[in-house]
């Protein structure tokens, strides 16, 4: 069994609710740190769900600064993280752990 520390997933959030990461299959994640950054002059705001269970609505992010979520959320294969935001200026880096 391979453990694996890994950026999970990053880029800029969609307008619409998108997929940002699924675990691969046979493959369970930890989900360790996601940092949102707002890099537009005015405040914006994002959505996060993880395996379909609300985990941040509509949160506010100021103009030029991040939003850094600290947990330990384990996901199995195939599920997913999902997202949108007001703005595609608002990016995401997802953090954790691949056990496969």
């Amino acid at each position: 069994m391979a453990t694996t520390s890994k950026a999970l997933a990053r880029g800029a959030f969609a307008t619409s609710s998108a997929t940002l990461y699924t675990v691969p299959s046979a493959t369970t994640a930890i989900v360790t740190n996601i940092v949102i950054a707002n890099t537009a002059g005015s405040a914006g705001t994002f959505t996060l769900s993880l395996a379909g269970i609300s985990m941040a609505t509509t949160v506010s992010v100021a103009a030029n600064s991040i939003t850094t979520i600290d947990l330990k959320q384990v996901l199995a294969a195939t599920q997913v993280i999902a997202g949108q935001a007001s703005a595609t200026t608002i990016t995401y880096h997802i953090s954790g752990v691949e056990i496969a």
